[in-house]
């Protein structure tokens, strides 16, 4: 990942950007509440069309009769004390100014209106609702008071406010619990994937399934059928394998009693090279069938690894070309000798076989690591493979087209079989471009 888009996660609305776009959850309650605002909008647009529909046909006329009676009320001349006396019985402001009486229910109130004008300078060609003039020329303004309405209106958009984060927040605790099953779905699929087929998908409310539940049923068919075509390769390996090691040591025994006459001895060279790599083949099938398995077993004894490594090289052809790098103070560990061995030389015949030509022999090296593990990493300096094939060099049957060729020995089984039996010592096994040439490292628990 690249340094701008960690800084952009840090911040809080890059990890919003991050979870509306990866969070099904999070998109579900985002389009909720985009729906919550467009209904009330919507709702609130249209009340208000239809209540100045109203206000026009049917209220207006209903206020402006009551506005008359209350201006009668005050009279003419305007009578202070029942000004006064009706806005303590009611929640309104009056204001009266003319030529004998000018008094306002709030002095403290600003005189000027809601467009800013003031007040006093009234347009006789501009009538206004709560406004009325008496016989005797005062003008008289009715209004709301303000003081029914400055703590209400917070009141309310707090209330507001909190009712919407409460179905917010019921919105995402519901949706989460929907989804739930996907978190189930996911993890039996990277189990399936990581071939654990032990463990089936639970499917909430089996008898009436929803679709998730459904998509979970089909998930553990698609595991189950995997895993029987899995089960059923294997069975057929071994049972290949099995069958092909009596008639190919009969076909060696008949060849090593041929006579060893100068025009039989060519073919019969060749016939026993290739009768040993069909051995071989069959012996490495047998060998990672068994260590694929679950229950495969290992015979764990005392093993020193620089012993171990040396008598690897000393076995094999072109030993003055493999360089041993070896820390000191190495502790005995408690390994399948026979299966490091076999790792160990695979992972050698593999560098000297892809060194040749190179300027620098092979390197093995063992160290001790500071969490307390054990590396070998085994390195030699040829072409390298390209890096789109690098993860796929320890499957199985799996040649390089350009740097492992058929004709430079080896069916694809030797990386293989060393990440098995790294696997199966609790170990990790990893392969790497080191430019020039491949590294590969194996870290022992």
């Amino acid at each position: 990942m690249k340094p701008g888009a960690n800084r952009i996660r840090g911040s809080w609305h890059g990890r919003a950007r991050h979870a509306l776009a990866h969070s099904l959850r999070v998109r579900l309650v985002a389009l909720f509440l985009l729906l919550a605002f467009a209904m009330a909008a919507t709702f609130v647009l249209g009340m208000q069309s239809a209540l100045s529909i109203g206000w026009r046909d049917a209220a207006r006329p209903l206020v402006v009769d009551y506005v008359d009676r209350l201006a009668a009320e005050i009279g003419s001349p305007p009578s202070i004390e029942r000004a006064q006396a009706m806005v303590q019985r009611l929640p309104l402001s009056v204001q009266i100014s003319g030529p004998l009486v000018n008094w306002r229910s709030n002095p403290q109130a600003a005189s000027h209106d809601h467009r800013g004008r003031d007040q006093n300078r009234w347009n006789q060609d501009e009538p206004r609702l709560l406004e009325r003039t008496t016989a005797d020329g005062h003008r008289v303004v009715f209004g709301l008071s303000v003081a029914a309405w400055n703590d209400r209106p917070r009141f309310i958009g707090w209330a507001t406010l909190a009712m919407l984060l409460v179905l917010t927040g019921t919105a995402y605790i519901r949706v989460r619990r929907m989804l739930r099953p996907l978190d189930d779905i996911r993890a039996g699929a990277l189990r399936f994937g990581a071939g654990d087929f032990t463990q089936a998908i639970a499917v909430h409310h089996a008898r009436q399934p929803d679709e998730l539940g459904e998509l979970a049923t089909a998930v553990n068919t698609m595991g189950a059928d995997i895993h029987q075509m899995l089960e059923a390769k294997r069975t057929l390996l071994l049972a290949i394998s099995h069958e092909l090691r009596s008639p190919l040591t009969r076909a060696r025994l008949n060849t090593e009693l041929l006579p060893e006459t100068a025009d039989v001895q060519p073919g019969r060279s060749a016939l026993l090279r290739d009768l040993a790599l069909m051995r071989d083949l069959v012996t490495d099938l047998l060998e990672s069938e068994r260590l694929a398995s679950p229950h495969a077993a290992l015979h764990r004894e005392p093993v020193a690894l620089t012993q171990l490594v040396g008598e690897v090289i000393a076995g094999l052809d072109g030993t003055e070309k493999v360089e041993l790098q070896v820390s000191a103070d190495l502790p005995i560990l408690q390994l399948d000798c026979m299966r490091m061995r076999m790792l160990l030389r695979n992972l050698l015949e593999n560098a000297l076989r892809h060194s040749v030509g190179a300027t620098q022999a092979p390197i093995v090296a063992i160290r001790l690591l500071p969490a307390g593990g054990i590396e070998i990493t085994v390195r030699d300096f040829g072409v390298g493979v390209p890096e789109n094939q690098v993860a796929l060099l320890a499957q199985p049957f799996y040649r390089s087209d350009t740097a492992r060729e058929r004709a430079s020995g080896g069916v694809g089984l030797g990386l293989y079989l060393c990440k098995l039996v790294a696997h199966a010592h609790g170990a990790t096994f990893q392969i790497e471009n080191a430019k020039p040439g491949l590294k590969v490292s194996v870290t022992l628990p």
